[in-house]
């Protein structure tokens, strides 16, 4: 009892042990990711949707292009704006961010063109980039070797906070008020931001530089580069975007698959004999799930389990880790392309879920033990590069291959060529949902016969082969890592 007792005020003394900054810090990072993740889980239906229920019809090239380009350049551009915040305060950094953010998400939801949309996101990317160095840097400045472990777990569950509960309330909301109303939920989530950096927090004590804005970019550029003269970080960060490849297809990809292919009421109905008023909340007025909340879990299961599966793994070795829990993702995302059934799409989620809490840790923590000493933030400021390539790779995947073989208005074109009927071409005033009703008339079926006959016929799931080849490859090049470091670590003893 006594040593119970001992564990609580510990556990409140480090609570109190942080400081007003870090608790701005944490807050503004909710908001934050509350309004990217609550559109992020939403902008592949809404590009590609029917434009009668207020969606884009953008085809998956445009969607990828759009998703892919602008993610990767907010991943790379860290590296420039991190050494810009240093240069003129965190508060005048997080205030122009929070404008870009503000602006940009308000008006994404106001243009319609590929050009604007691409332009509107593109803003938002750049305000992004300029408050991720900052919100970490204040928790770093914020806590010290007594706390500094717990106060960033404390981050990064606001990180997953924001992360669920943003896409919680983008398909509840969306369903009932129509597509506008996330832009207008993601733009008021960085107007508290900026609100709460105006009138409550305060620039802490940094030390001047007197480089030029030229000069600390590059020098932010040059410590990268000596960063990647390390070859064994360089072929590790090369081999991890493999695994980045394939965990960007839950966000990019699966969405507009379980649109497109999966009915989510089995799910709805097998969830409502265990838990029926929280089944109810997710149920949409079509008597299903939304795609974006079926996703959604992936963030519920981390919320759920990381400090379980963080126990389990503790002790691993971290490229151990990082295989058995790449080999996971991949049984876990295969799952979710591989059926029809919403159960087992969800039963997939847990699984690449279980295998993303194994690897992902892993993969920072090894980036710190091989860092030379007085080095490790050099070398942890590389850590979004193998993201940032990943993202601009996705677009193949999500784009180019999904289009050429599950798109359903494509098969759907491919099989109606093969019996001889046309349609005409889908525009704003033709939409996908009319070529859908008018595909199932002329082929006599309704709706849903259709879908399930193109699934036996053309077998759209089997993208996820090269999902999970590219799972496979990461494994295979983390072996061989592992040895060549090995061999070369027993030639130095």
């Amino acid at each position: 009892m006594q040593e119970e007792t001992n564990q609580h005020l510990g556990f409140v003394a480090l609570l109190k042990s942080f400081t007003k900054p870090f608790w701005l810090a944490s807050a503004m990072e909710l908001f934050e990711r509350w309004a990217w993740y609550g559109l992020f889980a939403v902008l592949a239906l809404y590009l590609t949707g029917s434009t009668d229920d207020g969606a884009l019809g953008f085809s998956h090239i445009e969607r990828g292009e759009i998703m892919s380009y602008v993610t990767a350049i907010l991943y790379f551009l860290p590296i420039i704006t991190g050494a810009i915040s240093d240069k003129i305060g965190y508060k005048l950094s997080l205030v122009i961010a929070y404008i870009l953010l503000a602006v940009g998400y308000f008006f994404m939801g106001r243009v319609t063109s590929y050009f604007a949309v691409f332009a509107m996101f593109l803003v938002v990317a750049m305000g992004a980039a300029m408050f991720k160095p900052v919100a970490s840097a204040i928790v770093t400045k914020s806590t010290d070797k007594r706390n500094s472990s717990f106060g960033f777990g404390v981050f990064y569950m606001m990180v997953n906070i924001g992360g669920f509960f943003g896409p919680l309330f983008s398909a509840k909301l969306r369903d009932q008020y129509g597509w506008n109303i996330v832009f207008l939920m993601a733009t008021s989530a960085i107007l508290v931001n900026l609100i709460i950096v105006l009138f409550f927090f305060k620039e802490p004590n940094r030390e001047p530089t007197k480089e030029s804005l030229g000069e600390t970019i590059r020098r932010s550029f040059k410590n990268i580069l000596e960063a990647l003269s390390d070859m064994r970080l360089t072929f590790l960060l090369i081999i991890m975007v493999g695994f980045w490849l394939m965990f960007n297809q839950l966000f990019y990809t699966l969405p507009v698959f379980i649109e497109e292919w999966i009915n989510t009421r089995p799910f709805y109905e097998a969830f409502h004999k265990i838990l029926p008023p929280i089944a109810d909340f997710l149920q949409n007025k079509d008597g299903s799930i939304n795609p974006e909340m079926i996703v959604n879990l992936d963030a519920f299961f981390i919320i759920v389990f990381q400090m379980i599966i963080s126990m389990i793994i503790l002790k691993w070795k971290p490229i151990n880790a990082m295989m058995t829990g790449i080999f996971v993702a991949i049984v876990g995302i295969a799952l979710s392309f591989y059926t029809n059934n919403s159960i087992y799409t969800v039963l997939g989620i847990l699984i690449f879920a279980i295998g993303e809490m194994t690897s992902n840790p892993k993969f920072s923590d090894y980036i710190a033990k091989i860092s030379p000493k007085g080095k490790e933030a050099l070398y942890m400021g590389t850590y979004f590069l193998p993201i940032a390539a990943a993202n601009l790779l996705t677009k193949w995947i999500t784009g180019d291959l999904y289009e050429k073989f599950s798109d359903k208005v494509a098969i759907i074109q491919r099989e109606l060529t093969t019996k001889g009927i046309t349609l005409p071409e889908i525009t704003k005033e033709y939409t996908k949902n009319d070529f859908y009703r008018d595909a199932a008339e002329k082929l006599n079926m309704n709706q849903s016969d259709m879908t399930q006959y193109l699934w036996d016929t053309y077998h759209p799931g089997n993208i996820w082969y090269v999902i999970a080849g590219i799972g496979f490859l990461t494994i295979i090049g983390l072996l061989v890592y592992n040895a060549v470091i090995s061999r070369r670590d027993k030639k130095k003893v």
